[in-house]
Order: C-alpha cells, then structure tokens, then sequence
C-alpha cells in the first residue's frame, strides 16, 4: 500500500490533464469524465483510499512528538510547541495544537463512501473497503474526541458552492460523539477481515478502537460516578480482539518496532512508512542521542525524565520504592529490568559501539546539560526504545522503514486488565493478561491477593512502561484525570559528579522542565479560533 500511495499523484496528474482537454464537440462535462475514471475501477478506487490511509498521523517525521508534552520526556532545547506552549499551558485557541485538520480526511472518507456506495464495483471488495473508510473515518474522529471532545460530526459531503452556510454544523456532545465512533466500529467489524495487506484496517482494529474509546468513556475524565458497567463494556470488547486469537507477543520487546519485524503479530494497526522516499522514517535522526563518539548522529530532542525512569521496576519485578527491592541509589542501573535497557541511554551504557557518559566535569558533550544551553540532554537521559542503529543520521534523513505502530496486542491485554480489575477486581484474567506483558521482558508474576487499588497501581504502571514512547502516555494522563497532578510541579534529572573518590547520582529539576496545568480547562484542547471564526455555531471549550 505504501508505493500505490504515490501512484495516486499520477492518477490525478492524469486527470487534471484529462479535464484541460479541449474538445469542441464534449457534451459530459470534464468534472463528470474525471469522477467516473476515478470510480470506475477498484485500482483507481484503491488509490483514493489509501490517500486517507495517508492522513494517519505519526510521530517518526518530528523531533517533537506528543511523548513531550508528558511526563515521560521533555525536549533538550528551547523552541517547540512541548517546551513553548505545552509545558506551561500556554496555549490558546489561535496557536493551541489540534486535530481540527482531520476534517480534511474525514472529507476524504466521506467520498469515498458516497462513491463508492454508488459504483457498480464489485460486491465483495465494496463491502471489505467501504468498511475501511468508516474504520478511518471513526480513527480520525477519535483523534478529534481526544482533543476536543464534542465535535461536529459529518457523515456527508460537504461542498460551500452548492450548500452555502448549510456546511456550518453546530457540535455534537462528547457522548455523542463516542456512541458514533464506537457504533461505526460495531458495524463494520464483521465486514473487516481477521488479516489483511499490510496497513489496512482488520476486524481487530476495529474493535480494538472500539475498546480504546470505551476505556476512556469508563475513566475518570468521562466517568466521575465510576460507573462499574461502563468499565465491564471496555473489557468485554477488548476480551473480543484476544479470543480473535489471531494476535501474540512478538518475543522481542524493542526489536518489535524495527523495519525488519514490521507487521509483526503483535501488530494490530500501524501508520506504514517507506524509507529513502518521502514516506520514510526519521525518528533516528530527530529523537535519538545528540552526540555519539564526538559526531552529531541526532538533534536528541527526546530527553527521557527521571519520574519515567524510577518507575521501571527492578529485575525481581519489585518497583524501586520497595524495600525488598535491592534498589541502589548511587548505583541506579543495576539490576534493572530488561525494558530499562532497552528503552533507555543512561550514563555508561553503549550506543553505536560508543559508551555514553552523562558525568560532570569530565568533557563530555553528553554530560547533563544543567544550562539549557544546547541539544545535550537535559535529563541525563536519551532515547534508545524503537531506535534502529542502522540509521543513526543526523537529521530529517528519512531513510528508516519502521512503521509507527498504534495499536498492539500488548495494550489490548493492558487494557483489559484494567477495565475487568475496575469492574470485578483482580481476579484470575486479570493476573493472566499483565503476567502476560511482564513475562516478554522476564520479569516474575505479580505477587498474589493484591487488593483492586494495588492491582490498579501496578496496571498503571505496567502500562505506562510497557508503551512509553508510543505516543500513550498524553491520553492516559487526560482520561484518568492525572495531569493535574503529574503535571504541576519540576520534571527531574540526574546529575553524576564527584565527591572524592565516589560518583555520586543526585535527582535535581530539569532545566526547562516547569510544567503547569488548569484541571478548569487544560483537559481539552481549545476548538481553533480560524475554525470558530468560519462555523459561528461552534461554542468553543471551557474557559479559553
């Protein structure tokens, strides 16, 4: 799918070229000629499709993914949107951050059902791909959900020239908005197939999107009463994607996400990427390691922070606050579990063959950088998780083929585990789905007879390590109504120095690392002015 995606180009050059025709004796009008050759093939029909594919955003082409804006990383220079607007809130309705551009997808979308629904294409292929373009449709009105909350939702095609201000619709309530995503995705459902080409929506995407919306409808954000039957819906339909049982954890933990291993069984649904094109991946270049062996590899904009740091647990699976943990704070790196070392550049670990040294005063350009003064890291942290060393190149190099993964079985087992503990406690299922997660990075079951709120603690924080950096963390914190609490307040760093004939390991706040957040407003993201501006009938969010 990823090389017909730029075939679509030519298809429209063709056409336009097509429509530039003059032919005195036309009586169809050259707007009719190029739909028709549009529609009149499943190719050229495939190829409109998979530009809505195209829409899918991921976070491979930025040195500034979401993953920034939490609690997890901060970006290591001043000038983003993490470190400009996000950090401290600062964001308003002319420059907040925003969703309101996937209209122009679901306007896509929106074609091609109408389109396609009229074609006289064949049956089974309009069934399985009209099913996709309602899955797209509902992901991108998911995104704006997660935003916003309430927004208008449009199922049909919209054209100013002939409807005039008809096109201005008013918005639809969250609920509203939630029942339309998750009914489109129990419709179509049966209409996807369990697995299909590479990137297209399956019968598991679809109702592993359904299960995401119905987790946050069940959190706190949208649940203040704790509604224990909203929590049992999530985990019936996230039960339903497990007994798919088409899906398994891939062996390895960060190798998952390599070009090699792509579309992998843990795979659900992923946003493809096509290295050495326009297509390509350059996370490598944008998020890993600044300096490596005295050479620029990386602007290292992704700084992980110290509060993500402790929360991965010891070997013996105990978290690092347990006293029965062996955890040594002047000698915080050993004896970790294995996703710290795979997620994690930490001073004396290796990347590109070079060990990386974070310590003070001694000339290193890796040392913490407590003056905010460069792209070292601000944290005592770099990236390393999903990071292909193939393609350390500095820059936007998009040469990288790994594709951003959104949905994986290893969330979906998370996901139920918390909506079933949330609306039965920790039973058997329970335990069987995070021991699951935990046994991949060898790390031993959860002791038993853990209490509903202790089984809460340690999903949480299962889930916030296991998909850590896959642009989770931000809707986490929003739907469980965490950060007011995690995001007020300094993000630490580590600072190694010497005193004597020790190395010594101190937490300090990170420069740059102030975070502020309004729980009044800051839980939705403000409707754009400009889209306010157009739609008078659109009210905007609280308080902006």
């Amino acid at each position: 799918m990823k090389t017909t995606i730029i075939k679509l180009l030519s298809v429209i050059l063709a056409l336009t070229v097509l429509n530039a025709c003059s032919d005195f004796l036309e009586v169809t009008s050259k707007s009719q000629i190029a739909n028709d050759a549009l529609w009149s093939s499943s190719g050229n029909a495939d190829l409109f499709l998979n530009n809505v594919y195209a829409g899918l955003p991921g976070p491979f082409t930025t040195d500034d993914p979401g993953e920034n804006w939490t609690d997890n990383a901060m970006a290591s220079r001043v000038g983003p949107t993490s470190r400009n607007l996000m950090a401290l809130s600062q964001y308003a309705p002319n420059n907040s951050p925003s969703q309101w551009g996937h209209y122009a997808n679901i306007r896509r979308a929106n074609l091609f059902i109408e389109n396609v629904t009229a074609s006289t294409l064949p049956d089974d292929w309009k069934k399985q791909r009209l099913a996709e373009a309602r899955f797209l449709r509902a992901y991108y009105y998911m995104l704006l959900w997660m935003y916003h909350g309430g927004v208008p939702i449009v199922t049909d095609v919209l054209n100013m020239s002939e409807q005039g201000d008809a096109v201005f619709r008013p918005r639809n309530t969250a609920e509203e908005t939630f029942t339309f995503i998750t009914d489109e995705c129990s419709a179509i459902a049966g209409d996807l197939p369990l697995s299909s080409d590479a990137g297209r929506a399956t019968r598991g995407a679809a109702l592993t999107l359904k299960g995401w919306c119905e987790l946050v409808w069940a959190s706190p954000i949208y649940n203040p009463g704790n509604e224990s039957a909203r929590w049992e819906t999530a985990a019936h339909t996230h039960k339903q994607v497990i007994d798919l049982d088409v899906y398994s954890l891939f062996p390895d933990y960060n190798a998952l996400h390599f070009e090699e291993n792509n579309n992998n069984v843990e795979v659900i649904f992923d946003k493809q990427y096509l290295g050495g094109t326009a297509l390509g991946s350059s996370r490598e270049g944008l998020q890993g390691p600044w300096m490596v062996g005295g050479i620029q590899r990386s602007w290292g904009n992704v700084n992980p922070t110290q509060e993500l740091v402790d929360e991965y647990a010891m070997a013996n699976g105990l978290p690092i606050d347990d006293a029965a943990s062996g955890y040594d704070p002047q000698h915080p790196y050993e004896g970790r579990e294995k996703r710290f070392y795979q997620s994690i550049i930490y001073d004396g670990s290796e990347w590109l063959g070079f060990e990386m040294v974070m310590k003070q005063g001694v000339g290193s350009p890796n040392a913490t950088d407590l003056s905010d003064i460069n792209e070292a890291t601000n944290t005592g942290y770099s990236l390393r998780k999903g990071l292909n060393p193939n393609y350390a190149i500095n820059g936007p190099n998009q040469q990288n083929s790994g594709n951003f993964i959104i949905f994986r079985f290893a969330e979906v087992l998370l996901s139920y585990a918390e909506a079933q503990n949330e609306a039965f406690g920790p039973d058997e299922s329970v335990y069987a789905a995070v021991n699951s997660v935990r046994e991949r990075s060898e790390l031993p079951p959860l002791r038993e007879g853990l209490s509903k709120e202790a089984m809460r603690t340690a999903i949480h924080r299962e889930r916030r390590v296991e998909l850590a950096f896959e642009e989770k963390r931000w809707y986490d914190l929003i739907r469980l109504r965490l950060a007011e609490k995690n995001l007020n307040g300094t993000l630490h760093a580590t600072v190694i120095e010497r005193k004597g004939s020790e190395w010594t390991y101190k937490n300090v706040p990170a420069p740059g690392g102030q975070r502020s957040f309004d729980p009044a407003k800051n839980y939705l993201l403000p409707i754009p002015q400009d889209a306010i501006d157009r739609n008078q009938q659109l009210i905007q969010n609280p308080n902006y």
